[in-house]
């Protein structure tokens, strides 16, 4: 089944703010890596970051304008491309790593690490048809989800803490790798590329790198024993479907589910490959964020990329989960300020909030001076909230999972 053809598509509002990543998903459009990879950069190098960065800058201007005009756009892949640019730039940061807000300046490169834990190696825990994600992600057939490991907040919370704090969970994997994980994830049928965490910021130079290298050519027996091991459902016997191509070539939309605690220059160049976006915005409290995921001016940083995302016209759905004891704090205010800024956005309001890591008596990590946490919400809790989002217009209904 197409993912323009789900029932929840039906709706005028919602298939207009992901108009773009269904026609890419349905392969009526090229996903952006390919409209990258077919803008000419002429870069060397040796050239120092600010002039890459110039360069960057004005093959945007063709990107977006090509986006504008896509039903004129004639494909045809050239060297070096704007594709090519972003994957340069990237290993420039990683010797003096700023993809996240922390801006460590570490040389990952060299093997130093920063906040995030990592050199310059990736890792991912797992790689599946993720039928857990919103409807408009999963669809029928499910969202490649793609799990690295490590995070740049400290999430006191954290539901997926095995891979969060741990650097070292999952396998290496490089930029071939991921390549042949995307595409093995397409070929079963996926309606986009879920990367997730964790959190993917630190592995941007991986990410990127590994769009670079995607082609439609069929995937070999031993591209796939590489990445086996990391599939978490290869029990399920998916039939391969090679028909997932924009004319002639591989195409797959591109899905960035993140904290949004990023640098940037880190929104630059995801701009340029990523067709919808799943931010989280946990926090509108400074003392909430810096207490319970040690990050500082937490709501400035995020909330700033959001008003991009909504100036550009992005396709984007903006993920609150609320927390007990937080809902006058953060909840409401998080939800007046999308009323306020970015009116129309499509929102999943999360309710399944459970103590884990450190506000889970049972865990081991349990801290008591977590313990207004240590609960799930109640009924009453969830309709006010609820109640809430309905006076401010807050458009949620059809993002509930």
């Amino acid at each position: 089944m197409k993912l323009g053809n789900i029932s929840i598509f039906n709706s005028d509002l919602t298939k207009n703010k992901l108009n773009w990543y269904i026609r890419v998903a349905d392969n009526l459009a090229p996903a952006k890596f390919l409209i990258a990879r077919s803008i000419k950069c002429d870069f060397k190098l040796n050239m120092k970051i600010d002039l890459l960065w110039s360069i960057f800058d004005e093959s945007m201007l063709t990107l977006n304008n090509i986006r504008k005009n896509i039903d004129e756009f004639d494909y045809k892949s050239v060297t070096p491309n704007l594709l090519d640019l972003c994957v340069e730039i990237s290993k420039r940061i990683l010797s003096n790593c700023n993809f996240c807000h922390w801006n460590c300046g570490v040389d990952r490169m060299s093997g130093e690490m920063g906040v995030c834990k990592l050199d310059s190696d990736s890792r991912v825990s797992s790689f599946f048809h993720h039928n857990g994600e919103e409807l408009v992600f999963r669809g029928k057939n499910g969202s490649g989800t793609i799990f690295f490991t490590s995070c740049n907040m400290r999430c006191v919370f954290c539901q997926n803490g095995d891979i969060s704090t741990d650097s070292r969970n999952g396998d290496v994997i490089g930029a071939d790798q991921l390549a042949s994980i995307i595409k093995l994830l397409r070929f079963e049928g996926v309606h986009n590329i879920n990367f997730v965490g964790g959190d993917p910021i630190v592995h941007l130079h991986t990410i990127i790198d590994g769009i670079s290298r995607l082609n439609n050519t069929d995937l070999s027996n031993t591209e796939i024993e590489e990445i086996i091991n990391l599939k978490a459902d290869y029990f399920i016997n998916y039939s391969l479907n090679y028909d997932c191509n924009y004319i002639s070539e591989f195409n797959v939309p591109m899905l960035w589910n993140s904290n949004f605690y990023m640098s940037a220059d880190a929104f630059r160049l995801l701009s340029v490959l990523m067709d919808v976006w799943l931010p989280d915005l946990k926090f509108y409290d400074e003392k909430c964020s810096r207490r319970l995921a040690k990050v500082s001016k937490y709501f400035e940083v995020v909330s700033s990329f959001l008003i991009k995302l909504y100036e550009i016209q992005e396709n984007f759905v903006i993920r609150h989960l609320i927390l007990p004891e937080h809902i006058d704090c953060c909840t409401i205010p998080i939800l007046e300020w999308i009323n306020e800024y970015i009116p129309d956005t499509l929102v999943n309001i999360m309710t399944q909030f459970h103590p884990d890591m450190r506000t889970d008596p049972k865990n081991i990590l349990y801290n008591e001076k977590y313990a207004d946490l240590c609960r799930k919400l109640s009924k009453d809790e969830i309709n006010r909230v609820f109640e809430i989002a309905d006076q401010l217009n807050i458009n949620y209904k059809d993002l509930i999972i």
